[in-house]
């Protein structure tokens, strides 16, 4: 029987929780901030943080359960925390170009 230790289970269940709350932080940043660039920053690194702390856990417990290291899961979540960011940042371009053309550029 394959069982997980006690110690990893526990610094499993403690990643995906930390990456539950931070996901949950940066979404509640989306409707707390005010601003179209103010809102943009919250679910960018929540999403980027929380992404992180499920692949880092899903390594742990896959590598643990087959005794040997298991980094596949890195592949989604590098495509996850490269494009998050990059899409942020396009969305943001876009919005000030759209201010700048209506005249309130500040």
């Amino acid at each position: 029987m394959n069982a997980l230790p006690i110690w990893a289970a526990l610094l499993v269940s403690a990643l995906l929780i930390v990456a539950g709350l931070v996901t949950l932080v940066g979404s509640l940043g989306l409707l707390r901030l005010r601003t179209f660039r103010e809102r943009m920053h919250a679910p960018t690194m929540g999403m980027t943080l929380g992404a992180f702390c499920v692949a880092l856990s899903a390594t742990i417990m896959a590598s643990l359960l087959q005794h040997r290291p298991i980094f596949h899961e890195w592949l989604i979540s590098l495509f996850l925390i490269l494009t998050s960011p990059v899409t942020a940042i396009l969305l943001m371009q876009s919005a000030r170009q759209r201010r700048s053309r209506s005249g309130k550029d500040s």
